[in-house]
């Protein structure tokens, strides 16, 4: 690009202003640089202009009244400047009749120049040929775009002049129309009011505000089952919620709480997908408003979680490795020192060469703590009766530094197999694998100085990992899950050294938030076998019961600790930390005296062999004569 300077040659127009402002330099100054003469007026402000223009329209009017009032030819040359008026033909007419020179073209700049109509009030749109903007807007030579109109008007065909001014009439009626249409808006003052409409909005929003929830009748509860309207259902959740907060205020009359919870617990169950065994024992353990949002967090998966091997790496260097890789994390937390919590990943994250080295082992949050609750110690004997799949297997040698023994046992061989790959992976070295009952546990090998039971569970605490818990669980799954670990737990017991001296604790754990499987287990313990509970060091974490509806348990439960997704951020998790203080058990005896008619007296004595056991011996003693 550039600018030529031969001025003998001419420019070929091109399709644009930008192309027919490009042309000889020496030309252009020339020819459109105004003149010394004209400064004084392009001094003239635009009103100036506007009223020079408008006595020269008195003037004009009063010899030509003959002729027809649209068309208005201005008779002399005004000064450079001044405003010209055009009627229907005024501005296309690019000649002056009388001088013979050019006329300046109408301005493309049509807003300023309906800005300043509207401050006169008199000339109308389109009829304004200059403004103080126009005379400014010249290029770097001097050119404008006013002088490049009138070269190319010179150069139209009639045809194309009579299209030209039919194109300027239609704006001009245009601009008029829609001024007049802003100009009737805004004449509508506040003495009128709003319009229907929003008097209509306003009624409906005021409606909404102040009408009070209403149960619906039962035929609208029939069709929301049939097919349901989940904004509806969530609304009516809201509203439901907060009566039952305020519900001697907010009630209708008429109506008791026992509706109220039946409705939110068809909605819930509806919005949730949740079963009414599970929903119902969700609405026992919480209250309403942490209900929902214990729902809520069910329906988000939980944080991706990474535990270091600290037998290969440092949790340092391994962070920095996986940065490297792509991986946005950061510190599980303050009680941590090990985890990493993954936000986002470029890369797999089980498959990167640092997981396949055995640098970590994906591993959720709440699996960490059962390990650190339980502390094992170098070169100690320990046993992990539910090891699958072996992270809680691995954290513990870890810990122990590869010292000592860990016996992992596991009932499923089917799950030993990731067992003994992870081990493997993980380089640990001081475990041993066995595949036994765990019920059978104390007849194969006892004396451990800790003993970590994560039992079988219903698995309601993982609900975002598993949804379908929400329908698939009744009551007698959980009531066979808490007999299952009620004989795994003292069996666990059962294989503690209460003599050790480093040790004698067992920390008992579960997926579940359920009281049955948590609470009720530990009660059992403490009555069957000689433990106590203390305390699992853990600094977070909701303390277990010790009362639940009409159950009262021991009052050091709460020294238990229970998780939750809505308040901690991970799975639902209950641990309870024992100390084995005797290796006896204790018998619970009870003798009857019964007599016979034979004279003879018949003592019954039972005693609790096992967990549910019973040896029943009868002794029949000869009757002392009166």
């Amino acid at each position: 690009m550039g600018r030529k300077l031969d001025p003998t040659k001419k420019e070929k127009r091109g399709p644009g202003r930008k192309a027919r402002k490009q042309k000889g330099a020496e030309t252009e100054l020339a020819r459109f640089l105004p003149a010394v003469s004209d400064e004084n007026s392009k001094r003239l402000s635009s009103r100036a202009r506007k009223r020079a223009a408008k006595r020269r329209l008195g003037s004009a009017e009063a010899p030509k009244t003959n002729k027809s009032p649209e068309a208005k030819p201005l008779p002399g040359k005004l000064p450079k400047g001044a405003v010209q008026t055009a009627g229907k033909k005024g501005p296309q007419s690019l000649f002056n009749a009388a001088q013979g020179k050019k006329r300046p073209a109408p301005s493309s700049d049509e807003e300023e120049e309906e800005e300043d109509s509207e401050e006169d009030d008199v000339v109308n749109h389109g009829d304004l040929w200059g403004s103080e903007d126009d005379a400014d807007m010249v290029d770097d030579y001097g050119a404008d775009s006013n002088s490049e109109d009138e070269e190319e008007g010179e150069e139209l065909l009639p045809i194309e002049r009579a299209a030209q001014k039919q194109k300027v009439r239609e704006a001009a009626a245009g601009v008029q129309w829609s001024e007049e249409e802003t100009e009737d808006e805004e004449e509508v003052t506040p003495e009128s009011g709003p319009s229907k409409e929003e008097e209509a909005d306003g009624g409906l929003q005021i409606n909404v505000d102040e009408e009070p929830f209403v149960l619906p009748p039962a035929g609208e509860m029939e069709q929301d089952a049939q097919a349901p309207d989940l904004q509806r259902v969530h609304k009516r959740i809201q509203d439901i919620v907060g009566i039952l907060r305020d519900f001697g205020a907010q009630r209708e009359e008429g109506r008791s709480r026992s509706e109220y919870l039946n409705r939110l617990k068809r909605d819930l169950a509806t919005y949730y997908s949740y079963g009414d065994f599970l929903l119902g024992k969700l609405m026992d353990l919480f209250p309403l408003s942490e209900l929902v949002e214990f729902l809520e967090a069910n329906e988000v998966p939980r944080p991706i979680t990474l535990r270091t091997n600290t037998l290969k790496t440092r949790r340092r260097d391994l962070a920095q490795a996986l940065i490297n890789r792509g991986v946005n994390l950061d510190p599980l937390g303050k009680w941590s020192k090990t985890g990493l919590v993954v936000y986002d990943s470029s890369v797999p994250i089980g498959a990167t060469p640092e997981y396949l080295a055995g640098h970590y082992m994906l591993q959720g949050a709440s699996s960490m703590l059962p390990v650190m609750a339980l502390a094992p110690q170098e070169h100690e004997r320990i046993l992990d009766m539910c090891c699958a799949p072996g992270g809680k297997t691995s954290y513990m040698a870890q810990l122990m530094k590869n010292t000592g023994v860990i016996l992992a046992n596991d009932a499923n061989a089917e799950r030993l197999k990731s067992v003994v790959g992870n081990l493997h992976r993980l380089g640990v070295t001081n475990t041993v694998i066995s595949h036994y009952d765990g019920r059978q546990f104390p007849k194969v090998v006892g004396g451990f100085d800790r003993v970590l039971l994560d039992a079988p569970c219903s698995g309601t605490g993982v609900i975002s990992k598993d949804p379908a818990v929400k329908t698939n669980k009744d009551e007698k799954d959980i009531l066979r899950c808490a007999h299952l670990q009620k004989e795994l737990l003292l069996s666990a017991i059962d294989s503690v050294n209460a003599t050790s001296k480093t040790g004698g604790y067992l920390v008992y754990c579960t997926c579940s938030i359920m009281v049955e499987e948590n609470e009720w287990v530990v009660e059992y313990a403490l009555k069957k076998r000689n433990v106590r509970l203390v305390p699992t060091g853990l600094d977070f974490g909701q303390e277990g019961f010790t009362r639940f509806r009409e159950r009262r348990f021991h009052p050091s439960l709460r020294n238990a600790r229970r998780f939750y997704p809505h308040t901690h951020n991970m799975d639902g998790f209950f641990i309870a930390k024992f100390k084995k203080f005797s290796n006896s058990i204790p018998q619970s005896q009870t003798d009857s005296v019964l007599l016979c008619r034979s004279g003879w007296t018949a003592v019954v004595q039972s005693q609790l062999i096992a967990t549910s056991t019973f040896q029943v011996q009868v002794i029949l003693v000869p009757q002392t004569p009166k």
